[in-house]
């Protein structure tokens, strides 16, 4: 006989899937500002105006560029991002990190002459700083309003968002290519990197009209404040049941947590059950950066143009690839959910391993472009790569982290884990562009071998998340966590159906008059 319903994992009235996908798709813009940022160097790279405004920069140059943005996120997930979203909140947090990112690309902007390369530098560290706070204060945000039950979806949401501004950079540069007088070879690349700002000024005008989370707000002590967002959230009166019992089981676990949460972070690293979900989540940072991602996202046209393709068209690829990126990450927001995040991931991991194999031995087999056949199968299988990394180390790699933390040490958990991806960044951003001057393509091997790995590594080690609650990962990392049985408890316990009904819900009408609007 199936357990009780959780009061996070009940049906919801329509309007509150429709309120939840809009906040939720808000904060994707911020997540949009973060993928246009990184993407749009990309196209940078390869600007004629670009390479004399910073005096045709060598590989190892670019690549200081390219490393130095992972070492201001670094910094900002260990002693930064973490705090902010702790004491202001994560929408707060959000839009300081919004406001920063807009900062230091304005310092990008305005490189030019003998302080070029300076400015390329610092501007690329703040909006490291930057952008660490917009990548985790988002998919906080996301997994903390969102239903246990279709959690994935929304928290997927952070990753399409970013994939889109990966696109959009790309069709940016892209546009802007054609501009080749004098004007367009000073301005072109300088006016890529503020556009940006277009969607950073949205989303700092109306950041402060969404709710903040119910489990922040709770954890400052606003219970009543934490009532009318969880009623606004789940669209139902802030007396109903569901909502008092979803608003009890979040205070019952920061209430349980209030001791370890005014002891230090390094309780992460002491704590037995706290460390058994950090370095999972630190680890699967680090792998999502080492399969090959970093260096898809700022190599992608030169890679193409290895292949013998002119640049104009490597943009038109790399921007065609990016958009299909972003339907492959919206078909994964139902995979997630479906089928886990476990598989997703391990499955991610062997379909990238296949497409860099073959993107690294083409190019021996048929060196110097001799074989167009062979070129255009390598450019069919970065497709294919692209496809495995958007069903899963894309968006499964934050909706994992972002909720297996108990509440009062998710934000500095997830910060000091996304620290990870920073570490791994660093080092894929360095080891591309230097091995693919030395060793060429064989150095699609070394990403081949880390997601092989990794596949290995999440099989072994990684439990699946999905459909428990927020407050019911403590039975998978603590093995002497100890289920309640008092009555009460039984409101909480964890169950996978998908057909429960509940009376306390008020059913809305459909237009043709059935009972059946409950999501």
């Amino acid at each position: 006989m199936a357990s009780p319903p959780t009061a996070s994992n009940r049906p919801l009235p329509r309007a509150a899937s429709w309120r939840l996908l809009t906040v939720c798709l808000f904060f994707g813009l911020a997540s949009l500002a973060w993928g246009y940022n990184i993407g749009i160097m990309a196209s940078i790279y390869v600007h004629p105006g670009f390479v004399k405004a910073l005096h045709h920069p060598s590989k190892a140059k670019t690549g200081a560029i390219t490393s130095i943005h992972y070492v201001g996120a670094w910094v900002s997930y260990l002693f930064i991002s973490h705090p902010l979203a702790d004491k202001y909140g994560r929408k707060i947090a959000a839009a300081l990190g919004i406001l920063i990112t807009a900062i230091g690309s304005a310092i990008q902007a305005n490189a030019r002459g003998t302080t070029g390369l300076a400015n390329m530098i610092v501007g690329r560290i703040v909006c490291g700083v930057g952008l660490a706070i917009v990548s985790t204060s988002v998919p906080l945000y996301q997994s903390e309003v969102s239903p246990a039950k279709h959690r994935g979806r929304y928290v997927v949401i952070n990753h399409v968002g970013l994939v889109a501004g990966l696109a959009t950079a790309f069709w940016v540069g892209y546009g802007i290519s054609h501009w080749e007088t004098d004007a367009g070879n000073y301005y072109g690349w300088r006016l890529c990197m503020i556009l940006q700002f277009i969607p950073e000024s949205l989303f700092l005008m109306g950041v402060f009209f969404t709710p903040e989370t119910p489990r922040w707000l709770v954890e400052k002590g606003r219970s009543e404040a934490a009532r009318r967002s969880l009623a606004w959230l789940r669209a139902l009166p802030p007396s109903n049941e569901l909502v008092l019992d979803e608003l009890r089981a979040i205070e019952r676990d920061v209430e349980s947590r209030k001791q370890s949460a005014n002891q230090s972070w390094k309780l992460l690293f002491t704590d037995g059950p706290l460390f058994s979900r950090f370095w999972r989540a630190s680890l699967l940072q680090f792998m999502g950066q080492m399969c090959g991602n970093t260096s898809m996202k700022y190599y992608l046209p030169s890679i193409f143009m290895n292949l013998g393709i002119e640049r104009k068209t490597t943009l038109a690829i790399a921007g065609i690839e990016t958009t299909m990126k972003m339907g492959f990450t919206i078909f994964d927001s139902w995979l997630v959910d479906r089928y886990g995040r476990r598989p997703t991931l391990i499955i991610s991991c062997l379909i990238m391993s296949v497409a860099l194999l073959l993107n690294a031995a083409l190019p021996i087999a048929y060196p110097h472009n001799i074989n167009r056949a062979a070129d255009i199968a390598c450019v069919v299988f970065i497709f294919i790569y692209t496809f495995g990394y958007s069903i899963g180390f894309g968006p499964s790699a934050w909706v994992y982290g972002s909720e297996i933390f108990p509440t009062n040490f998710r934000a500095r958990g997830l910060n000091i884990a996304a620290s990870g991806s920073s570490i791994g960044s660093i080092i894929s951003s360095q080891t591309w562009p230097v091995g693919m001057k030395r060793i060429g393509s064989k150095t699609y091997f070394i990403f081949m071998a880390t997601n092989l790995a990794s596949a290995i590594i999440i099989w072994y080690f990684y439990p699946e998340t999905s459909r428990r609650s927020l407050e019911d990962m403590e039975a998978l990392f603590n093995p002497d966590y100890k289920r309640r049985t008092s009555v009460d408890s039984e409101a909480e316990t964890y169950h996978d159906e998908d057909d429960d009904t509940d009376n306390t819900i008020p059913l809305l009408p459909s237009p043709n008059g059935s009972r059946d609007d409950l999501r």
